[in-house]
């Protein structure tokens, strides 16, 4: 399988070569093949099984009783092994005890949190390399949305 620098330097020949600014991953991926990028193999059917129920467990929604709205009903919650090494398992919400739903939180607002700091990364690259055009201000104080969200019971999500 190709490592992600070598992939990222065959996306940038697939521009160089083809010019294309829009890029389509299952041409890049076609291109690649083609310029010696093996595929990778296809995973044992117990791993991707498992990522089916990881991505099953992420969207499975419940709604509450009391308020009528929609909550996660599996929260993923890191687990460090003696090697060191990193995995997740799934909580259900109604059998979390407070620490173990402080982690899951603390670890999507952490998520949340590099999103946004690698927003402004970007949008700060596009507006010193556009320097003519108005600036692209980004506002990542969020609580209103998430108010205004809450009390159109999710109208505008689709937007």
């Amino acid at each position: 399988m190709a490592g992600n620098k070598k992939l990222q330097k065959m996306i940038a020949l697939y521009r160089a070569m083809t010019g294309e600014t829009e890029l389509d991953p299952k041409k890049i991926a076609d291109f690649a093949v083609k310029n010696g990028v093996d595929a990778p193999q296809p995973k044992d059917p117990m791993e991707l099984l498992a990522k089916q129920i990881s991505v099953a467990a992420r969207e499975d929604l419940r709604v509450d009783e009391k308020t009528g709205r929609p909550f996660r009903a599996y929260h993923s919650l890191p687990i460090q092994h003696s090697d060191g090494q990193t995995s997740f398992v799934f909580i259900d919400i109604d059998d979390a005890t407070r620490p173990q739903m402080h982690r899951s939180l603390t670890k999507r607002r952490e998520q949340m949190v590099g999103d946004a700091v690698h927003l402004t990364y970007d949008a700060d690259r596009w507006n010193s390399q556009n320097s003519d055009e108005e600036p692209i201000q980004m506002e990542l104080d969020f609580s209103l949305d998430v108010e205004w969200r809450k009390a159109t019971d999710g109208e505008d999500e689709a937007a």
